[in-house]
């Protein structure tokens, strides 16, 4: 969910009101898959990198993780969303990670799509960790299906589709391990301008698209 900053540069807003503006625009893509009948979207909210912003940025970060984290476990249960957070979870804050572990249950009751939100999330540290995981256990000779059942989104599917908006071309480490066979998208439009047509177009040509899988 790539250009929220930017796109309140681009209209004169303060960068923070880019990322409420950014939540906003989760909300309606969550309903666009609901309605695609979408059984798991999976969003990248904040990267390990990200850490690295400005004090303030991030404590600003913070304080709406915490308000969504609070204020709308309820509306996902009446919307049947279920949220699951993939992530290094240790390096937030107790109150956080509580409150992560109380949305995941729950909203796990009665669901029609499953939104995995990655939270504290880099492709290389979750492979350095499910590594380090099997190597603490142990293992010797892993297979793809032990090494991924270490993965901070276990048992989360590999996604067919992977969109970035915000202009760039490249995946800035999100699942690298499960993204080896997605069918990427790349859009201009930064993350809050992002339409329910474009949406309804990617999964259009995504659906024409002839996926061998190396086959």
């Amino acid at each position: 969910m790539d250009g929220n900053r930017r796109w309140a540069r681009a209209h004169n807003k303060p960068v923070f009101e880019g990322h409420s503006e950014g939540y906003k625009k989760l909300q309606d893509v969550v309903k666009w898959a609901r309605e695609a009948g979408i059984a798991h979207l999976v969003v990248y909210a904040f990267s390990t990198e990200n850490w690295q912003r400005s004090e303030e940025e991030v404590g600003y970060l913070m304080k709406l993780f915490r308000s969504i984290l609070n204020n709308e476990t309820r509306k996902m249960i009446e919307e049947k969303v279920r949220v699951c957070f993939i992530g290094d979870r240790a390096r937030f804050d107790n109150d956080i990670q509580s409150a992560m572990v109380k949305m995941e249950s729950e909203t796990a009751k009665d669901f029609n799509i499953t939104l995995h939100i990655a939270m504290s999330y880099g492709g290389r540290a979750e492979i350095l960790s499910a590594t380090n995981a099997l190597l603490k256990d142990g293992a010797t000779n892993v297979t793809e299906e032990e090494f991924s059942k270490k993965l901070w989104s276990y048992p989360m599917p590999d996604p067919d589709i992977l969109i970035r908006t915000g202009g760039d071309q490249r995946l800035s480490g999100f699942l690298p391990w499960q993204s080896v066979y997605s069918e990427l998208f790349f859009v201009n439009a930064y993350w809050p301008e992002f339409q329910q047509e474009e949406f309804a177009s990617i999964i259009e040509k995504f659906a024409s698209r002839e996926r061998r899988m190396g086959r």
